[in-house]
């Protein structure tokens, strides 16, 4: 079975925003955005992604991305 992989990390970076300031932004503590950041999750809540998106002026796709030969 495959896995999702979180870019959260990628896409900050190529927006040139600080985990602090998309922290702020999105309403969403640095602990959680972090866990976010480095896949440390097991679930997203769509508002967070939704607000994510919306700060970062990207799609889903550009932060989740399915590897079918990760396990």
């Amino acid at each position: 079975m495959g896995k999702i992989i979180l870019r959260l990390d990628r896409v900050m970076a190529d927006r040139k925003i600080s985990l602090n300031e998309l922290s702020e932004k999105v309403g969403v503590s640095n602990v959680n955005l972090s866990k976010i950041k480095t896949g440390k999750i097991s679930a997203v809540r769509f508002s967070t992604l939704e607000a994510i998106c919306e700060v970062l002026q990207c799609q889903p796709g550009d932060i989740l991305e399915y590897d079918p030969s990760a396990e």
